[in-house]
């Protein structure tokens, strides 16, 4: 495809015999050997060959030979016609002006065999035409610069005010007195976002209070309420009270600490204040406290008030209905206990000691496989750094294809492992292999490293085989932690 700032026309045209038959071959433009375009950065050369399609016609875009920026100029297209049928076809020249984008070889080709080869040129402009109808108005231009002011008039009045001397207020042009006087309606003061809208300033000219440049009330001496204050809503909420502070419930609470200081707020109707450290205060949570063991005023309460000992008596584990150092078993710390003990809820140990046991609940039956696959039931799971004695009890109907078992564990775990017919195996992945028999007991030391995770019975059948091999419900794998 041409550059889109070269110009072109579209020639067509359609060749057929004197009985209206389509004619066949092709037709071929020649321009100069290469035609250059530098704003392009092109150069163009060869001859175009447009074949004749069924119809015997043809269309073709060619660069205009008065495209501006190329070299060579003032040349012309060659054309050669190459019918089947037509043993001396014609050779002939053509103009393509890029004033005419589109044209028909018929209205530019010679006519007459006879004619020699020529080279078309435009021919001298004709007269001028009649005058077309006038045109719509053109949009209307911007407005001209203002003229010079002209003469003063007489005035006549002046606001509505008519005297020889006029004299105005305030008032009378809709503004606010400099100094003093009263207005009514909505007032806008609009900062620029810099300094104070508005300030208010003692008679030392030092600001005591404003407006600052984003509307916030700043009062930089004491500030004097003489009525009550309300926080957080636009209507008054003071239960009636004069010279009382009102807060309405936060909408929403602080959650990050005051750095310099105290949050005063309200939360479900009742005060809070939340301190730099981060405790929250709840203030009035319950009645104050009327009197002490009956006493009241400045209370002293000694031990015989409050039912105690003095400070030197001593108490048995008897007296406090505890039980004597060295026969309670303890709930931290490290202790050995003696003799049997009987709990009559479960024990559950976590660390070394641990005992973990999972029983197979249903039948997994496997088909035309000998791909091992985790079982859905028979996995538990283990802890970093662990060590556990494994066992596994399994046991299947064999339909032909019979079992292969390996295990699953997490990254870096080891484990040697055996049956109860003496095969063993050197790692997790090695499979145990089984064709006749119809059950097995597994065990093994698995060493877990820094990785967690699930110890996992994987199975399948030893040879593929479309007789299920199936591992039966009630089969157990068990982990005891000893390290």
């Amino acid at each position: 495809m041409l550059p889109e700032n070269i110009p072109t026309v579209t020639v067509r045209g359609r060749f057929l015999s004197p009985d209206g038959r389509p004619l066949s071959g092709s037709m071929v433009f020649r321009a100069p050997a290469q035609l250059t375009f530098p704003q392009s950065d092109v150069i163009l050369g060869g001859p175009v060959t447009m074949p004749l399609d069924a119809q015997g016609a043809f269309e073709v875009t060619l660069p205009a030979t008065d495209a501006p920026d190329m070299d060579p100029s003032g040349w012309a297209y060659i054309v050669a016609e190459q019918l089947v049928g037509i043993p001396a076809g014609r050779s002939y020249n053509i103009l393509l002006p890029r004033a005419q984008p589109e044209v028909d070889l018929a209205d530019i080709a010679p006519t007459d065999p006879s004619k020699p080869n020529y080279v078309g040129v435009p021919g001298p402009a004709g007269p001028a035409g009649p005058q077309g109808p006038k045109g719509d108005s053109g949009t209307t231009g911007a407005t001209g610069a203002t003229g010079p002011a002209g003469a003063p008039g007489v005035v006549q009045s002046v606001n509505g005010k008519s005297a020889a001397a006029v004299v105005l207020a305030a008032g009378d042009v809709g503004a606010v007195p400099a100094t003093g006087g009263t207005f009514t309606g909505r007032v806008i003061v609009r900062g620029d976002g810099t300094a104070n809208i508005a300030e208010w300033q003692d008679s030392a000219g030092t600001v005591r209070t404003r407006i600052g440049p984003s509307g916030n009330l700043v009062a930089s001496a004491i500030a004097y309420l003489a009525n009550s204050v309300q926080f957080g809503a636009t209507s008054a909420d003071v239960g009636g009270g004069v010279g009382v502070l009102g807060i309405t419930n936060a909408p929403t609470a602080p959650t990050t600490n005051p750095t310099g200081g105290a949050i005063l707020y309200a939360e479900g109707g009742v005060l809070k204040v939340r301190q730099t450290d981060g405790t929250v205060i709840t203030i009035g949570a319950a009645a104050p406290v009327t009197s002490v063991n009956s006493k009241t005023g400045v209370v002293v309460l000694s031990a015989s008030d409050v039912g105690a000992a003095a400070a030197a008596h001593t108490h048995t584990a008897a007296d406090v209905g505890a039980v004597a150092t060295g026969t309670a078993v303890l709930l931290t710390g490290n202790q050995t206990v003696a003799g049997n003990k009987t709990f009559s809820g479960n024990v559950i140990v976590q660390g070394v000691g641990q005992t973990q046991a999972v029983i197979k609940a249903a039948d997994t039956s496997r088909t035309s496989t000998a791909t091992v696959a985790a079982d859905t039931h028979l996995l538990l799971p283990v802890v970093a750094n662990a060590t556990y004695i494994v066992e596994a009890a399994l046991v299947w109907t064999n339909g032909g294809g019979g079992f292969r078992a390996d295990w699953s564990a997490p990254s870096g775990a080891t484990m040697v492992w055996t049956d109860n017919d003496g095969a063993g195996a050197p790692d997790l992945g090695t499979d145990l292999t089984f064709s006749v028999t119809t059950g097995t007991t597994f065990q093994g030391a698995l060493v877990v490293s820094s990785t967690a995770g699930n110890l996992m019975l994987r199975w399948a059948q030893n040879s593929s085989n479309t007789a299920a091999t199936v591992l039966l419900a009630g089969c157990y794998l068990k982990l005891e932690r000893v390290a």
